[in-house]
């Protein structure tokens, strides 16, 4: 990228954080609604029948389904701008191409950022501990943190087809089933088989599963495949989806005017 790029990508960042300014409600609701989920389901569901204790389970799988969810603002930011014009006025202007989906693309991970700070504190208050260090700490949130990347790319590339933010509605219909259709609040051996199996092939699983692995939970004991190479497919799966909706996101910003 040149260093003119990069002054475009870094000033369409500063957009989207200026936004982050002129709607605190917005960012706030960002921040407090997966809170929300963890200490309902924390506390009010109780996760009988888990190995070590519902939090220690809980709060890694609420760690991925954070990253999967934030597809949703993704979607509503870019279709407000598409609906508003404001992407083809950029697109008219004399600035790097890609500058836009490149700022997006930033703001959007500082954003998850943050909300995966938030969320690790919660989880501490809990009592949820990374018992395997410092350093596989960081490897859990590398870990989460392209998961959000893949699924960055997967909204940005839903939400040019969309075009409109009345639409995100449908596309909410479909992520939530997908997230809840995994091991985020409960072990894949409490379901039917076909489900379960199901389940532990989900790219939020094999996050979710990762991070368990690497804060030393012993609340997952599947002895399949996908559960004794999570952190495999925590890697594989983001990078795979990275793969086939990165180029299909910047080949569909590239023909929005024809």
């Amino acid at each position: 990228m040149t260093p003119y790029a990069l002054v475009d990508s870094w000033t369409m960042t500063r957009r989207e954080l200026a936004h982050w300014a002129r709607r605190p409600v917005q960012v706030l609701v960002a921040l407090v609604f997966p809170v929300m989920m963890l200490l309902m389901f924390g506390h009010l569901f109780g996760g009988r029948g888990v190995e070590g204790g519902y939090i220690p389970y809980l709060v890694p799988g609420m760690l991925a389904l954070t990253m999967a969810f934030g597809l949703e603002g993704t979607m509503i930011a870019v279709t407000r701008d598409l609906d508003k014009g404001v992407i083809d006025r950029f697109r008219s202007m004399p600035m790097a191409s890609g500058a836009v989906l490149v700022g997006r693309a930033t703001a959007d991970m500082l954003q998850s950022a943050l909300n995966l700070a938030v969320m690790l504190g919660v989880g501490y208050a809990l009592g949820w501990r990374a018992h395997g260090g410092a350093g596989a700490l960081l490897a859990a949130v590398g870990l989460l943190l392209l998961l959000r990347f893949a699924m960055l790319w997967i909204g940005i590339h839903l939400a040019m087809i969309a075009g409109k933010p009345e639409m995100v509605q449908a596309v909410q219909i479909l992520v939530w089933p997908v997230g809840f259709l995994s091991n985020a609040f409960a072990t894949p051996e409490t379901m039917p088989g076909w489900l379960g199996a199901a389940v532990e092939w989900n790219p939020l699983s094999a996050t979710a599963t990762a991070v368990r692995d690497l804060s030393g939970d012993q609340g997952a004991t599947s002895a399949s495949w996908a559960a004794e190479h999570a952190v495999l497919l925590a890697v594989a799966w983001p990078l795979a989806l990275t793969a086939a909706f990165f180029p299909l996101a910047v080949r569909r910003f590239s023909r929005l005017d024809r």
